[in-house]
């Protein structure tokens, strides 16, 4: 389990460790062709900040390397915003007086041809954290209605148990993305007082059980923001290094989200810039050449442009974070506040204009051995 390994390391340790970072450390690891979790603090210190330029060109050409020039597209659909935490950053928390609403199988249904009518052949399911109302009897009624229009499913839900991503699995379910928020165990009680989600131990072997369970995917990251974003970004690079050594068979994915405005608005405890943000995709890349990192519409349309050659494989495009965001209900509450409201044909088409090619559709479970009912086998300125 993650959280033995976890418990060995001091924040403030790691955070000194980073800080202290010098120029010498940061060009021996560019210098590297396999890099250490020793070199990843070395890149995203400020140390590194005066190389970016290196930086991003290393990324570009390893991502390039791996991936190719492609940028997936995706569309998050959330299904709920109903919560049962208290989250300070979130708009859906529980102590936000806002209207409450749960997809019907029928608004569902008109939520995913409005998604599939903008090209995508693959689908994100979103809920807020409420295991009663949106739990797994909710998902086995409206999973095979999904399953008729999208062969490849993600989903963003709660934080389930062993059994149960497993039967997600074998309803169809590809792709599962839970993220830690912050790894500072303090911190993380501080902004999550009530709900289940408080329970920091249980949230952090959330990747253990889905990889346990054989999903395809599995997606970590943090809310950069929340803490010192580097050591927070440390500890993801910790886990994500842990998780592919444990859990060879499945594949990954890094987000980074930063805080954005919403109802009850927190005020970000770590800024980070835009060269920093850059600064940090590029550091990951030249750790992991592997792993995919996503990049979504809390960003500006020029920082998004920007970043397609830097490093990022997937990008979402004409997103809305409120249940029925599509179609049913447009107005209704965001979970968050997106900036590139940009539409996906306009999205694929700066793709192409950087000279990549715009992806619709995640793998086909044909190539992996799955079987027809879904059961699957085990910034503003750059440079």
């Amino acid at each position: 389990m993650f959280t033995s390994i976890f418990n060995q390391y001091d924040w403030n340790e790691e955070l000194r460790s980073i800080y202290n970072k010098t120029d010498a450390e940061v060009r021996r690891a560019l210098a590297r062709k396999q890099r250490t979790l020793d070199d990843f603090k070395a890149l995203i210190s400020p140390a590194a900040a005066p190389y970016l330029e290196h930086m991003a060109l290393l990324s570009q050409q390893a991502t390039q390397k791996r991936f190719g020039k492609t940028i997936q597209l995706y569309a998050p659909l959330y299904l709920s915003n109903e919560c049962q935490n208290i989250c300070t950053y979130c708009g859906f928390s529980l102590d936000n007086q806002i209207p409450r609403k749960t997809l019907t199988a029928a608004e569902l249904l008109q939520e995913l041809l409005a998604v599939k009518a903008m090209g995508y052949q693959h689908i994100l399911l979103v809920t807020g954290e409420a295991q009663q109302l949106v739990g797994m009897s909710y998902f086995r009624q409206m999973l095979p209605l999904v399953k008729q229009h999208f062969q490849h499913i993600a989903m963003e839900v709660q934080p389930l148990d062993e059994a149960d991503y497993a039967e997600l699995r074998a309803r169809g379910v590809s792709t599962i993305l839970v993220y830690q928020e912050t790894y500072h165990r303090e911190d993380y009680r501080k902004h999550h007082p009530k709900g289940k989600k408080s329970n920091f131990d249980y949230r952090l072997a959330c990747p253990d059980r889905i990889g346990r369970a054989g999903i395809h995917k599995i997606g970590i990251g943090a809310l950069l923001g929340l803490d010192d974003w580097r050591t927070d970004s440390f500890f993801a690079a910790l886990h994500l290094q842990y998780l592919e050594r444990t859990y060879w068979q499945s594949k990954f994915s890094v987000s980074f989200p930063r805080l954005r405005p919403h109802v009850g608005g927190l005020q970000p405890k770590s800024v980070i810039t835009d060269r920093e943000l850059v600064q940090l995709i590029c550091a990951w890349r030249l750790f992991n050449g592997e792993v995919e990192l996503s990049m979504s519409t809390r960003e500006s349309p020029r920082f998004r442009d920007n970043i397609i050659k830097l490093g990022i494989t997937s990008i979402s495009a004409g997103s809305k974070t409120n249940p029925g965001g599509y179609a049913v209900e447009p107005q209704s509450l965001e979970q968050f506040e997106i900036d590139d409201g940009r539409s996906p044909a306009i999205i694929a088409q700066v793709i192409r204009e950087a000279g990549y090619e715009p992806v619709w559709k995640d793998w086909d479970h044909a190539l992996h051995g799955g079987e027809a009912n879904g059961k699957f086998p085990l910034p503003e300125e750059i440079g």
